[in-house]
């Protein structure tokens, strides 16, 4: 019997870009991390958002604001207006849930989802969407430098100079090139 094996998760800070990140290398070869509604509740559960289950059209409905948000947040790093569409999506998933901010016993941040749905996960990732392409939060949208992969980030370094979705990955893969490049 064989195991399925599926591309690990890139986990940021932020939750509606560390959503966006389930498909990477969008301007190379795309890599989609989560293929099946199981690998959507295993990222979800990941970040927080523990729901009971997920079906095919839950998947594809959370594929539709993962672009949304993409979309809007690459509009904004653009720096030109997002598109009505991607707004309407998201604002229609942020408004489509109940979910609830609480203080866990150590005085963190944490999300309750009032039916644990895929629908109220899909509202706290579009709520904080919201947060990061309004401005509402301390820092700014920037693409990633790598010509294979242009993910929509949120920078929050002291000099607003981030170049890359995240070193470990991109930055690491920009570098190396760059120094094989040099040492020809």
């Amino acid at each position: 019997m064989s195991v399925k094996r599926f591309p690990e998760f890139r986990l940021g800070k932020v939750l509606a870009t560390s959503f966006t990140a389930t498909l990477t290398e969008r301007c190379g070869e795309p890599v989609e991390r989560v293929p099946v509604p199981e690998r959507l509740v295993d990222w979800l559960a990941v970040n927080g958002l523990k729901v009971d289950s997920c079906s095919d059209s839950q998947l594809e409905h959370a594929r539709q604001l993962r672009e949304a948000i993409h979309e809007a947040a690459t509009a904004v790093a653009t720096q030109i207006p997002p598109p009505a569409a991607a707004i309407q999506v998201i604002n229609d998933c942020s408004t489509g849930g109940q979910a609830s901010a609480i203080l866990s016993p150590q005085g963190e941040h944490e999300w309750h989802l009032g039916s644990a749905s895929v629908g109220d996960a899909l509202s706290v990732i579009a709520a904080d969407a919201v947060d990061i392409i309004s401005g509402a939060r301390e820092g700014r949208m920037a693409l990633c430098a790598s010509p294979t992969c242009r993910a929509a980030f949120f920078d929050t370094s002291r000099g607003a100079t981030r170049r890359w979705c995240e070193m470990n990955t991109c930055g690491n893969r920009e570098k190396k090139a760059r120094y094989l490049a040099n040492k020809r």
